[in-house]
């Protein structure tokens, strides 16, 4: 079957297709295992906004070094957020102007570091899609359970129906993220081609699902009709998790939130609900609104929207590398231009 998928990629001829990958971890598993190397000249891949921490808006790093650097917070993140650049700082330049930065691998990390720390104030950065949401609620449910006053989250958690519809013109085809899927199930695949004609395929992450998902795109999209297929059903079931999606919304409710590149979008964030209001870091430390801006030159923007390839950025690979990030894109382990420049993306430009 692999060998029919390699063939359907490989010998396809007409009009070009343009498959966006959504999921950042997609993108960096297509260039580590060699899959773009396959594809026939007439299949485009293009990266999308499924990268939490490179749709991540500047104003949200000027709120966590704002806590770090005035209200001296002691601010608990995942390691990838720390050089994403502010107006001013990063959370590591935060950290080398004498901030409490601490990296931690889970939320329920930062609750024990608050437990451990009670003359501390401690804020957890809760950055991410439907898949780490509900780490971050579990998180928020222990500290509650055992009265640790002194933890808070301040969050930056993003919903992807809305940016699928705000996407549609970008590609001919989703390549849907697995992970999120397997949380909230494919129920909204299927309203989004019924309803408003948006095709795509959820995928996996191995080769060969890899392959297998975008022959069934390529071999689907031919038929000139909105189509459907679950590619990654040892996974994703059409019921998502129940459980997961409850505690999300136990929690926390729909907000306005903002994406790096596609703006403001209503109701693609979650926030905390009122009542856990006393663990919301922004009202607990009465965080003023901020107008953040990054670096003119970089073009994150279009990269996330699917407008250029990153190697199309002036800054790519020159000012902007893994060591000395300009953007966002190019921070994170997900982000679409780290993938080009250390995967050698620019030998096949």
């Amino acid at each position: 079957m692999i060998d029919d998928a390699i063939k359907i990629v490989k010998e396809y001829k007409g009009k070009k297709l343009r498959i966006m990958e959504v999921c950042g971890t997609h993108t960096h598993e297509i260039f580590k295992q060699g899959v773009r190397q396959l594809l026939s000249e007439d299949i485009d891949l293009i990266s999308g906004p499924g990268c939490p921490v490179c749709v991540t808006q500047v104003d949200y790093i000027d709120e966590a070094v704002m806590l770090a650097l005035e209200k001296n917070v002691t601010i608990c993140s995942f390691g990838d957020l720390l050089k994403v650049p502010g107006t001013k700082y990063s959370l590591s330049a935060a950290r080398g102007q004498g901030a409490k930065v601490q990296v931690v691998y889970a939320p329920l990390d930062a609750v024990k570091y608050a437990k451990e720390h009670p003359d501390e104030e401690v804020v957890f950065l809760s950055v991410g899609f439907e898949t780490t949401v509900p780490s971050s609620c579990i998180a928020l449910q222990l500290a509650i359970k055992e009265g640790v006053k002194n933890f808070s989250l301040l969050t930056a958690n993003k919903t992807m129906p809305v940016a699928y519809r705000a996407m549609k013109n970008a590609c001919d085809c989703y390549l849907y993220p697995g992970h999120v899927h397997a949380i909230i199930g494919t129920g909204l695949c299927e309203e989004l081609r019924d309803n408003e004609g948006i095709s795509g395929v959820v995928a996996g992450f191995t080769p060969k699902e890899l392959v297998t998902a975008i022959a069934v795109a390529v071999t689907k999209l031919q038929e000139e009709k909105p189509f459907f297929v679950n590619c990654y059903p040892r996974v994703v079931k059409p019921e998502g998790s129940p459980a997961a999606v409850k505690l999300i919304y136990e929690y926390m409710e729909s907000s306005d939130e903002e994406w790096r590149g596609l703006g403001t979008m209503p109701g693609s964030g979650l926030k905390l609900k009122d009542k856990y209001s006393e663990y919301d870091a922004r009202i607990k430390f009465a965080i003023p609104p901020m107008h953040g801006h990054g670096n003119p030159a970089c073009r994150c923007a279009s990269v996330l929207k699917g407008e250029i390839k990153p190697y199309e950025c002036p800054c790519f690979g020159k000012i902007c590398t893994p060591e000395h990030a300009v953007g966002a894109c190019m921070v994170s382990d997900e982000g679409a231009c780290s993938a080009w420049y250390l995967y050698g993306g620019l030998d096949l430009k």
